[in-house]
């Protein structure tokens, strides 16, 4: 078993500020973030892999029903067991930072895994998150109750406020670099839940989850914000969780454009500094 970060030698090459200095390179110990397999099994038969920073497990495992629409409210998880390899630990509804290589799921009476999902090839990375699926309409859900319902406004100011809010409960990302993360916010600006990972859709997986288990469906009049684009799944993952506001540093996607203004979700991309571009449902941004 891992931790969240891993100990590395390295060696530290310097080069000179002028030509008449000389280079120096020298032996140290550097962290990196940890990433290694996660496997998700639901109901005994395997569902997918996902490569994952260890901790929150559970929270992320959690957090991937609700993206998948699998599951919707707590009370659809009966069970969630963390093993790895050789034992399990029972874990129900709890956040924790126990870590395994396995994370076993028993659904409630009555919710099941569809004939759909159990033909599709899961197979996740800290990269991509929809390889495996089959078409656009495959991996288009949308909320049983409309977005457009939550009339919730954000001041401007408050949201140009996100990034370095998030950035700054960055943990592990301070002491490696390497991490995305993601963040639940008020519209005030308070800063609720955040998760890291070296995947950006595990790092939403491991937040989302965490409501799930805490009894916090739907998350209306929230926003989130991820470090980095804001892609199809995000957006879809935001749009499942009853999220009205999805915020990036970095660009949108055309796709994720097109499900946030269908699903009636306000997307901003770019949020830099005191500028950002809103992408879609607008009138949630108040000036």
């Amino acid at each position: 078993m891992s931790g969240r970060t891993t100990r590395r030698r390295v060696l530290k090459v310097t080069l000179p500020e002028s030509p008449e200095k000389s280079a120096g390179a020298a032996y140290r110990a550097d962290l990196l973030a940890t990433e290694e397999p996660l496997g998700i099994r639901v109901d005994g038969e395997a569902l997918t892999m996902t490569m994952r920073t260890p901790g929150d497990d559970i929270d992320l495992a959690a957090g991937f029903l609700v993206g998948e629409a699998i599951v919707r409210g707590p009370d659809d998880v009966k069970e969630i067991k963390l093993c790895d390899g050789a034992s399990c630990r029972h874990e129900h509804h709890e956040n924790h930072d126990d870590i395994g290589n396995i994370a076993d799921i028993t659904l409630a009476g009555g919710v099941s895994v569809s004939t759909e999902h159990a033909r599709r090839s899961f197979m996740t990375t800290s990269a991509c998150g929809v390889c495996g699926k089959t078409s656009i309409d495959d991996i288009c859900v949308l909320p049983q109750a409309p977005l457009a319902q939550d009339t919730t406004t954000f001041c401007a100011a408050a949201i140009a406020g996100f990034p370095g809010k998030l950035r700054a409960a960055q943990k592990v990302f301070a002491s490696t670099g390497g991490l995305h993360a993601a963040g639940l916010f008020r519209p005030d600006g308070e800063l609720v839940i955040v998760r890291e990972d070296v995947g950006r859709h595990n790092a939403v997986d491991k937040l989302v989850g965490h409501a799930l288990l805490n009894g916090m469906l739907p998350l209306a009049g929230h926003a989130l914000m991820v470090s980095g684009r804001a892609s199809f799944e995000l957006v879809q993952k935001a749009v499942l969780a009853g999220i009205p506001m999805l915020t990036a540093v970095s660009a949108p996607s055309s796709l994720a454009a097109d499900l946030a203004d269908e699903s009636g979700l306000t997307l901003v991309g770019f949020l830099r500094g005191a500028s950002m571009n809103v992408y879609t449902h607008d009138q949630r941004v108040a000036f």
